[in-house]
């Protein structure tokens, strides 16, 4: 059964805003996304409101969810503050489902202004979140992300991978998953598995031609709920493969998950070593560790006669990570086995665990693992 934008339009019209109209006449919902039984569309409110309105968000949401054919709902709470608007008051630690961490605040420290770590607050069950970003789109990091998780699984860790890239969701297809999430009792979704890694992404919600078309503080709504309204479980590591690019939907993300390291990826040309650079800036901003650099596309070996060629240069992303005194991860090349596995869902570290590709990922595992002993054994 398809559900209409009039059917939302007419459940979310018996639900009362706190401002005593109703939902749909106070000029806080947007454009309302309904196909296939998915639905989707946010709340927008002013920052000092949004505590109010949390209650209604539940409340639309499971309005919804009970109209005949909905399979999947997400409502996105999304608050900003009015220029020259003081902070809102302080909320709990741990944020609210669907309410955005960067607008809890806490006092800043004595003599300096507020540490945006201040604002994390950690995933219950899970040791240590690390992202693995780019500068740039193309430069293979969502494949970097995925075999690095697997990477970390054959090293005897517990393993989560999330696709937070909302625009362009690449894990559904390098995994081949492409089910959708149930929930449990809590009403939290249950992350799909497979090669023994716990996997979430916005890509399971919707189809994979949709156009993500969401303002910065929307996919900032959507990411949190996947991270908070996910059933992780135990879980020494969770790899987040973040959006590429170092705007403002990178940044706040960084600020609000309480990320232990960061994995940069780079090809080995100048314009990508530029904003891989621009990227590590961002991550030191924000006090997250840099745990090092991968080049990726590090040359072309031929798969015949074995001889291998510099097509976008070589040894770029080792020189920047010298200078710039961060760790240099290693080299992956560019390889039509990694290109290959990874089109058909079944990644290179998986479907080739002897060959040399899945060599290089877990060496390079290896090395993001002894960076983080010490979280994982203190969590």
């Amino acid at each position: 059964m398809s559900v209409t934008q009039q059917q939302v339009l007419d459940s979310l019209a018996r639900i009362k805003s706190p401002r005593g109209v109703a939902l749909t006449n106070a000029d806080v919902l947007s454009a309302i996304s309904a196909a296939d039984g998915k639905v989707f569309f946010s709340i927008n409110v002013d920052a000092a409101e949004a505590r109010a309105w949390e209650s209604i968000r539940a409340e639309a949401e499971a309005a919804v969810r009970a109209i005949p054919g909905v399979t999947t709902v997400m409502v996105a709470l999304t608050a900003e503050r009015k220029a020259g608007a003081p902070p809102p008051p302080p909320t709990p630690s741990r944020g609210t489902p669907g309410v955005q961490p960067v607008h809890a605040h806490k006092p800043p420290p004595q003599g300096g202004a507020q540490s945006p770590m201040a604002r994390q607050s950690e995933i219950p069950g899970v040791g240590a979140v690390i992202a693995v970003a780019s500068g740039k789109g193309g430069v293979g990091k969502s494949t970097t992300a995925l075999n690095l998780a697997l990477g970390l699984r054959d090293l005897g860790l517990k393993v989560g991978l999330l696709d937070a890239d909302i625009y362009g969701p690449s894990v559904p297809r390098l995994t081949g998953l492409h089910d959708k999430p149930e929930l449990n009792d809590e009403r939290k979704m249950i992350p799909l598995k497979r090669f023994g890694v716990a996997i979430m992404s916005i890509g399971f919600l919707v189809e994979e031609e949709t156009a993500m078309i969401w303002r910065g503080p929307m996919v900032m709504s959507a990411v949190t709920q996947m991270l908070r309204d996910v059933a992780w479980g135990a879980l020494d590591v969770l790899v987040v493969d973040m959006p590429p690019g170092t705007g403002d939907a990178q940044l706040t993300l960084a600020q609000n998950v309480p990320l232990k390291g960061a994995v940069i990826v780079s090809t080995p040309q100048d314009l990508s070593l530029i904003d891989a650079r621009r990227g590590l800036a961002m991550f030191k901003k924000v006090n997250v560790p840099v745990l090092g650099i991968v080049e990726n596309m590090s040359y072309f070996q031929c798969p015949h006669c074995g001889t291998k060629s510099d097509i976008f240069g070589h040894g770029g992303a080792r020189h920047e990570a010298e200078k710039l005194g961060v760790p240099f991860l290693g080299e992956v090349p560019l390889h039509m086995a990694i290109r290959a596995t990874s089109d058909a869902g079944t990644p290179v570290v998986d479907s080739e665990p002897d060959g040399p590709h899945a060599a290089i990922y877990r060496a390079i595992a290896g090395q993001v693992r002894d960076q983080l002993k010490g979280v994982i054994a203190a969590a």
